[in-house]
C-alpha cells in the first residue's frame, strides 16, 4: 500500500470532494448555488457539527434553510461531488439560541466526540467545515493593521479592508508529525496528565520554523522521552480540525532506548511489547488513543505488524 492509500484510510481525509477552486472566482454562480436545489448547506456553530443524532450527520437542502445563509458570519464554498454543491455556514457563536432554533432539525456536537460514527465522506465534509468556520472566526481583522477583513474568494481569501494596507490572508494548516517509535520489539508510548487515566499515545509536536520535519521528529521526541531516534519512515497524514493541524505520521528506530522525561509535559513515558498492549486493552489497564485518530493508525499498524520499515 503506498503513502496516498494509507492516508486514505485516516479519518477525516477529504479524498471525494471535487474543491472546484476555478468556481470560487465565479460570484455570481456562487451567489446563484446558495438557494439552488442541488446544494447542500452545511451549518457549523461555536466549532460544532449539525447532527441529526450522535451517529448521522445532516446535509441541510436550500429549500428547508430558511433564513440560514443571511444569519451565517461565513459562507464557504466546500467543492462539488456527485451534482451537488456543499457550502459550510458559519453561525454567529455569540447567538446562544441557535441550538433551540435548531432542535427541530438536529443539534450541534462535538465532531472529536462523535466522528468516529460518520462515514469517510462525511467525516471529511464535516472536518472541513470545521477547519475553515474556525479560521474565518479567527480572521476577522488583519493581522498586520488590525483592520476588518472581508471574505472573498468563495470563502477561501480574506481580504484586509485598509487601503493602506490591504493584505491578503489565506487559510493556514499547522503541520505537526506524530510518530510511534520501535525498539526491537517494543514502541513507545507517553502519557499526558490532563489525559484519562490509563490512556498512553504516541509522541507529537508541532514543527518549528526552520525546521524539517523529519527534524522535528527526532527534536520531539528526545526533548519529550529523551530517547533518541535514527531511522524514520514516512507512513501517511490526517487532516486533524482540533483546530487546524495537519498530521504527519512517522515510524521511527530508536538509536538509545533510555527514557529521560525532559520537558514536562508526560507524566509518563514506557516501552510497551505487543503481548503488553493486547493485555492492558482485555483487562482495562490500558487506554489507546481514539480510533479516528492517525496515532491509532501507527499503533495498530505496529500492532498487526504490517507495513513497518
Amino acid at each position: 500500500m503506498d503513502h496516498y492509500q494509507r492516508s486514505l484510510q485516516n479519518t477525516f481525509s477529504a479524498y471525494t470532494l471535487n474543491r472546484a477552486t476555478d468556481q470560487r472566482l465565479n460570484e455570481e454562480w456562487l451567489k446563484t448555488q446558495l438557494t439552488a436545489p442541488q446544494t447542500c448547506l452545511m451549518p457549523v456553530w461555536r466549532l460544532q457539527n449539525l447532527f441529526l443524532d450522535e451517529r448521522n450527520p445532516i446535509f441541510l437542502e436550500a429549500k428547508d434553510a430558511g433564513n440560514l445563509v443571511e444569519m451565517a458570519d461565513s459562507i464557504i464554498f466546500l467543492g462539488v461531488e456527485d451534482g451537488k454543491n456543499y457550502f459550510a455556514l458559519g453561525l454567529p457563536p455569540q447567538d446562544a439560541s441557535i441550538p433551540e432554533r435548531f432542535a427541530s432539525i438536529g443539534k450541534f456536537l462535538e465532531l472529536k466526540m462523535f466522528g468516529a460514527f460518520l462515514g469517510a465522506r462525511e467525516g471529511a465534509l464535516y472536518a472541513y467545515a470545521r477547519a475553515m468556520v474556525y479560521w474565518h472566526q479567527r480572521n476577522q481583522f488583519c493581522g498586520d493593521c488590525g483592520s476588518p477583513t472581508v471574505s472573498v474568494i468563495g470563502g477561501h481569501q480574506r481580504n484586509c479592508t485598509n487601503e493602506q494596507c490591504k493584505q491578503l490572508h489565506f487559510p493556514r494548516t499547522d503541520p505537526s508529525m506524530i510518530v510511534l517509535v520501535t525498539h526491537e520489539d517494543k514502541c513507545l508510548l507517553g502519557r499526558q496528565p490532563v489525559w484519562p487515566k490509563k490512556m498512553y499515545s504516541t509522541i507529537a509536536g508541532f514543527v518549528e520554523p526552520g525546521e524539517s520535519i523529519e527534524s522535528a521528529v527526532v527534536r520531539e521526541v528526545q526533548e519529550e522521552t529523551g530517547v533518541l531516534v535514527g531511522e524514520i519512515c514516512y507512513h501517511s497524514s490526517q487532516p486533524w480540525p482540533f483546530p487546524s493541524s495537519l498530521m504527519l505520521g512517522f515510524h521511527a528506530k530508536a538509536i538509545d532506548p533510555t527514557i529521560h522525561l525532559k520537558d514536562n509535559e508526560l507524566e509518563d513515558a514506557r516501552w510497551f511489547s505487543r503481548e503488553e498492549i493486547w493485555e492492558g486493552k482485555q483487562n482495562k489497564t490500558l487506554k489507546l488513543p481514539s480510533i479516528i485518530s492517525i496515532s491509532r493508525c501507527l499503533i495498530n499498524a505496529w500492532l498487526d505488524a504490517t507495513e513497518i520499515p
